[in-house]
């Protein structure tokens, strides 16, 4: 079996690792010319650390990585409202982490290339489209499979090839997806933009802390350390500030790189200084500012047909709001893997990876849009708009166990159940 993957992020190379570990052949395509490490931070969850780890990269992350304690919700003066355990500290076997998206991406490219071998990625090809061959002797020259065209952005040439599987991992603007379901539906805007930004600091708190802060019904802001202490003790922290600026609706695009400006962002977390934070200063402190909306797209009903299907943002993009997007594209991945591992058919082995994942991802895309802390958070505001000192004074015990329920809904996995399941290793090696 020959698997083609479209797309070198986060998920394409988690799925070519995983499909290595199989025994199964495959190739990466990725339009981008040089693969660099952009963006800021983003949260892997237990149960994605746990998949990399038994594909050998556990101690790789734990270099890369800041082990998250906790998440701690606040309001905007850093009032306590709620704070839940993360990782270990939560009983998982295994940490959350908190990385620069960057340095993730090359860290698992590192490993495809020294296992796969250099041309296992190959950049600079666009899909422009493919062909499905089923059954039979209907492709060139007998072939049952997919045939792919691709275009080289350097010099816009064309080349074809041919694979048993082709996996779209190709993000938000997925090629793949678009060809698949040429009637598919817009992204759909929330209203709430986001900026985005990495500055160094001091460590605050214990050091590994999320904290979350206001609610993005009215102004949001997230802040967590993403790399261990560096010279003079400084740490590279990462922040999101989200605010609701429009009206929900569709939207063309979202273009993850466009530059924000400071003069935009700045004025709607005017005065806000935490106990153990300077807000202003660390936006203001940001080399470079990323502003885009927060966007998702309908479930699909299905996500692919035959030989062909969909992986990760391509498949199911939903709201930052969980800290477990880059996390089910790792899920996304050791499944495929898995599925094919076991099938006799390759069509088979998709199939039963649809089946599974589409069902679990399609619930968090909609518990995701529901927000569902923002409105018990607007409630503390609304109640104490000059901020408390008990949050036992503001909310009942029950809407604080809501909260923490609503949040876990969104983000975690049962605790038990991760911990007690057997490795998937041995479905990979066909035992």
């Amino acid at each position: 079996m020959r698997v083609l993957i479209i797309g070198g992020g986060i998920g394409g190379l988690t799925a070519a690792l995983s499909l290595h570990a199989a025994g199964i052949d495959c190739v990466i395509a990725e339009s981008a010319v040089e693969l660099r490490p952009l963006g800021v931070g983003i949260n892997l969850q237990p149960h994605a650390v746990r998949e990399l780890t038994e594909l050998g990269l556990g101690d790789e992350l734990a270099e890369t990585g800041v082990p998250t304690g906790s998440m701690n919700f606040t309001d905007r003066f850093g009032g306590t409202i709620l704070s839940l355990p993360r990782g270990r500290f939560a009983g998982y076997n295994w940490p959350q982490y908190s990385v620069h998206r960057g340095e993730l991406q090359m860290l698992l490219l590192s490993a495809v290339r020294e296992r796969l071998g250099a041309g296992a990625v190959r950049t600079g090809l666009r899909l422009e489209d493919f062909e499905r061959y089923e059954t039979g002797p209907a492709g060139p020259a007998g072939t049952t499979g997919v045939t792919v065209s691709l275009r080289d952005v350097r010099t816009g040439g064309h080349l074809k090839e041919t694979a048993d599987v082709l996996v779209g991992a190709d993000g938000i603007h997925s090629a793949v997806r678009a060809r698949l379901h040429p009637g598919d539906g817009p992204l759909l805007w929330n209203g709430i933009r986001m900026w985005r930004g990495t500055a160094e600091g001091d460590p605050f708190l214990d050091g590994t802390t999320m904290i979350v802060a206001g609610s993005n019904l009215s102004a949001k802001f997230v802040v967590y350390p993403i790399s261990r202490a560096r010279a003079r003790g400084r740490v590279l922290i990462n922040w999101v500030a989200e605010v609701m600026t429009a009206e929900p609706g569709p939207v063309p695009a979202a273009d993850w790189s466009r530059p924000g400006r400071l003069e935009d962002v700045l004025p709607h977390f005017d005065g806000w200084r935490l106990p153990y934070l300077d807000v202003p200063a660390l936006i203001s402190g940001s080399e470079r500012i990323l502003e885009y909306p927060m966007v998702d797209k309908d479930p699909l009903p299905r996500w692919g047909a035959g030989r062909v299907t969909l992986l990760g943002d391509a498949a199911h993009p939903m709201y930052p709001v969980g800290a477990n997007g880059g996390s089910q594209a790792v899920l996304d991945a050791r499944v495929l893997a898995r599925e094919l591992a076991g099938a006799a058919d390759p069509a088979a082995g998709l199939a039963a990876y649809e089946k599974e994942r589409r069902t679990a991802t399609t619930g968090l895309v909609l518990a995701h849009r529901e927000l569902p802390m923002e409105r018990t958070i607007a409630l503390v505001a609304e109640r104490a708009p000059g901020g408390f000192d008990d949050i036992a004074d503001v909310l009942t015990p029950k809407e604080l166990a809501e909260m923490a329920a609503a949040q876990q809904r969104i983000t975690d996995v049962d605790v038990s159940a991760l911990n007690a399941r057997s490795s998937w290793n041995a479905r990979y090696a066909g035992t």
